[in-house]
């Protein structure tokens, strides 16, 4: 009876736990929380790098644009919009960098003289102009003017469309590859240019004389045209002059508020025309005293003997009948 009950007792005992159910309600949960940890994370990465790659395309374009404000041009807002396609590092050139620039020169682009001076030339010179701005959609944003200083080009805003964004000095896209295909063409002629920038009327908040106002931003348009024609290929001995004129010269006089008065102008210079602007900022010629401390410069002699003749002629023109007979 006792060696039954001793060998009962001696037998082991084996019992098997499932852990079925705990392996259903906890080990693939983690696996979909990780899982959506990881897709977080790589979403967070790939924001962060869009705006790493925006900021910094922003700061090169502010950069060149000679300082520009965030001021909202006539008002004491910030800028909504900084303009132009950000985000991307792909280079936007719309044709291959060569040596002379971001635009090849083909034979339609080609003008046939290095100084353009005559009314003929200058029609010539005009014309391309004209049809690169169509071919760049921007016909209706483009004036030319032959005067007899030089070819007269106005790139100005219309209410469909801007050269910058208001307040900013950053080229809005279409006009920016518009000025880089006007290089090459700058760069294959001699004449010297002006560039002028010009606002409308409507003022900034600020009042105080150090205050952002049109002088500065008129100012900084004209150094961003300045940068994209030498972007584009022409020359930095081209340019003679870079200057702003806040809303002092509008086009529409009867409108000074009007789109079209926010505009860059670019003067082509005649060969003459050139010499005399450079030489009224140059150093004065022939000089006689005044008094003491105080000079005035003589007029070259030869131009004052032609303008002497020239008035004369004029004089002599303007005479009627009666007094040209001495009656």
């Amino acid at each position: 009876m006792s060696g039954k009950q001793n060998a009962h007792t001696d037998a082991a005992v084996i019992k098997r736990v499932s852990r079925k159910h705990d392996d259903e309600g906890h080990g693939g949960a983690w696996k979909v929380a990780f899982a959506d940890f990881c897709l977080a994370l790589m979403c967070l990465f790939l924001v962060l790098w869009v705006l790493a790659a925006r900021e910094k395309e922003r700061v090169e374009e502010w950069m060149q644009s000679a300082g520009g404000d965030l001021i909202n041009e006539s008002s004491g807002r910030k800028m909504e919009s900084a303009g132009g396609p950000r985000g991307s590092l792909i280079d936007r050139e719309p044709l291959p960098k060569g040596e002379g620039g971001s635009a090849s020169r083909d034979d339609a682009t080609r003008l046939t003289k290095k100084h353009v001076d005559s009314p003929a030339e200058l029609q010539e010179l005009a014309q391309l102009l004209t049809k690169m701005s169509e071919q760049s959609g921007l016909a209706g944003n483009l004036q030319t003017v032959i005067t007899p200083y030089g070819l007269r080009i106005m790139l100005h805003d219309t209410a469909k469309q801007g050269m910058f964004d208001r307040g900013s000095a950053i080229v809005n896209e279409r006009f920016r590859q518009l000025l880089h295909k006007m290089g090459p063409v700058f760069a294959q002629i001699e004449n010297q240019l002006l560039i002028v920038g010009h606002t409308d009327a409507l003022q900034y908040a600020g009042r105080t004389s150090a205050a952002f106002s049109n002088w500065t931003l008129s100012s900084q348009r004209a150094m961003a045209a300045r940068i994209q024609l030498l972007d584009g290929g022409m020359s930095a001995d081209s340019i003679l002059q870079v200057v702003g004129m806040a809303e002092r010269a509008p086009l529409d006089t009867g409108n000074p508020k009007a789109d079209v008065n926010r505009r860059i102008e670019l003067l082509v210079l005649t060969s003459r025309q050139a010499q005399a602007v450079a030489s009224m900022f140059g150093m004065p010629g022939e000089t006689t005293p005044l008094m003491d401390g105080v000079d005035t410069a003589l007029p070259d002699r030869a131009t004052l003997a032609a303008l002497r003749a020239r008035l004369s002629h004029e004089k002599v023109s303007l005479k009627t009948p009666a007094e040209a007979s001495g009656n």
